[in-house]
């Protein structure tokens, strides 16, 4: 009668226990995925992460967990989830742009951090050099093929001076892209005409305003604002019959006559495999960052019409893909 009196105890003692304090089986591996909000690079960049998790025979609620955090655009909100994942005490923090990884880094020292579409991981202090850098991080830089995007201009229109581009003056890769972009503009005969936007809901009147300075073409800075929005610019493109061009690849899809770049789901799959590594046992500070190397071309034959550009016979020839 003791017995069962006991084990009745010790029965209502496990149901009144606090869920926290119940053992719930082995704690999964977890991954905070942290992004400003959805894009259609960061979008990429995500699934060629997990791909490269699948790949290795790990999947999300089964031997690892994945919790993807959004910010909605809101930095502040940004910040309040990097704070979560720490608090939660995640194993692994994949910050997927420039402002999330500047969150990540203000909340942890200690938790491995690897980003993803990181124009310049520099310009936050991630580190000096590939190999020398802060010890809890490593990842894949994005840095833009900006020379071959004003190039791909120069092929398609020779004619061309005056390039115009929208940019974000909130956004650190923004700015280094624009100084890029003005630092290489002389090598073609560019001049760089510029309207800054600071927030989505600006960039329709500022494409628009763009299109009304005499320019030839417009290639915007590929930056988290303005890639989110690239279809509006398109539009805007289309009803000026002005030639659209993009320094990421999904902007052709998106309605650019041309876009060069990185392909966003090879360079998560490359981070999804720094993880592994990462998972396996290697600390993040022996890991160099990482870069993408093969720009590709991108063509949209039916864009192309709509803003009155004839792409060249040898610009088709080289594309990696053509769009009809």
């Amino acid at each position: 009668m003791k017995r069962s009196i006991v084990a009745l105890l010790i029965v209502l003692a496990a149901v009144a226990m606090p869920p926290s304090c119940r053992k719930s089986g082995p704690r999964l591996y977890t991954i905070g995925v942290l992004q400003l909000f959805e894009s259609s690079t960061l979008v990429e960049a995500r699934r060629g992460f997990v791909r490269a998790l699948e790949d290795a025979g790990l999947r999300d609620g089964v031997n690892v967990r994945i919790d993807i955090r959004d910010g909605g655009g809101d930095p502040v909100k940004l910040q309040e989830h990097a704070r979560d994942f720490v608090a939660d005490g995640v194993d692994l923090i994949v910050p997927l742009s420039t402002q999330s990884l500047q969150a990540a880094l203000i909340t942890t020292s200690s938790i491995p951090i690897v980003f993803v579409s990181v124009a310049n991981p520099y310009l936050t202090r991630a580190g000096v050099s590939s190999v020398d850098h802060l010890p809890n991080v490593t990842g894949v830089a994005s840095t833009a093929p900006l020379r071959e995007a004003l190039a791909l201009i120069k092929d398609a229109l020779p004619q061309a001076r005056r390039i115009g581009t929208l940019w974000t003056p909130s956004e650190i890769n923004s700015g280094y892209y624009l100084d890029i972009v003005r630092a290489e503009a002389a090598d073609f005969g560019f001049e760089i005409v510029t309207v800054p936007v600071s927030g989505p809901s600006d960039i329709l009147l500022a494409a628009q305003i763009l299109t009304n300075q005499n320019i030839d073409a417009v290639l915007p800075i590929s930056d988290n604002t303005i890639n989110a929005a690239f279809e509006t610019v398109s539009q805007v493109a289309n009803e000026n019959r002005m030639p659209l061009f993009g320094g990421f690849l999904l902007a052709a899809k998106a309605g650019a006559a041309a876009a060069v770049g990185w392909d966003f789901f090879e360079m998560g799959m490359k981070a999804g495999r720094i993880a592994l590594r990462i998972k396996a046992g290697e600390r993040p500070a022996k890991i160099p960052f990482e870069s993408m190397t093969e720009v590709r071309l991108i063509l949209n034959l039916q864009a192309a019409g709509l803003q009155g550009l004839l792409l060249p016979e040898h610009l088709r020839r080289r594309a990696d893909t053509i769009l009809e």
